[in-house]
């Protein structure tokens, strides 16, 4: 494995570490039900983030490597950004014709600080950079209006309306799915750094 690390002006993107510190910060994130309230499930327990983290780094390890689950991190957190804790997840889970669907949850603590954008960001410059994916898509619960003006603020275009698309407490409910080409990027490695 060749470990993600992708910078940018604030924030740190990073491979997740099996450690008290990861567990405690992925269970904050998806242990509150305000933050799962857009989220295909709800609130989860200690025991279900450490194994989470588990399986991210099982998909970290594969030969072909087609998911990135990745801690978000601000980088005045700590002197090495991979020491800091995480404030929340990206993820792109590639389908295999160089698309991908992107991800992007933050902890409650930190929304409204363009966060999201700067994350969101940080995942197209990899994707459209060292991955060379041609399509990143999101799919975004329709009342998500911040996640809408996050993917539209950085270019991506609402390609329709997914009725029925998720099943989540007795509940159905529709999702928008919004789309961004590589050219439609304005070039890899504008907003931030990327290896891996």
């Amino acid at each position: 494995m060749v470990p993600v690390r992708l910078t940018g002006p604030r924030l740190a993107v990073r491979e997740y570490h099996l450690t008290e510190d990861d567990v405690d910060a992925l269970h904050a994130l998806f242990g509150d039900p305000e933050v799962t309230r857009h989220l295909p499930f709800g609130p989860s327990g200690r025991e279900d983030c450490a194994d989470q983290i588990e399986l991210y780094l099982e998909e970290a390890m594969a030969e072909e490597r087609d998911t990135y689950r990745l801690a978000v991190t601000r980088l005045a957190d700590a002197e090495e950004p991979a020491d800091a804790t995480p404030i929340g997840q990206a993820s792109l889970t590639l389908d295999g014709h160089r698309a991908a669907q992107l991800g992007c949850v933050l902890a409650r603590a930190s929304w409204g600080r363009g966060y999201a954008g700067e994350t969101v960001g940080l995942l197209c410059d990899f994707a459209f950079g060292a991955l060379d994916l041609h399509r990143l898509a999101a799919r975004v619960a329709v009342d998500n209006a911040a996640s809408v003006k996050v993917l539209t603020g950085l270019g991506f275009r609402l390609e329709g309306r997914l009725r029925h698309d998720a099943f989540k407490d007795g509940v159905w409910s529709d999702s928008f799915l919004y789309a961004l080409l590589a050219d439609e990027w304005p070039g890899a490695c504008t907003r931030g750094r990327t290896t891996g």
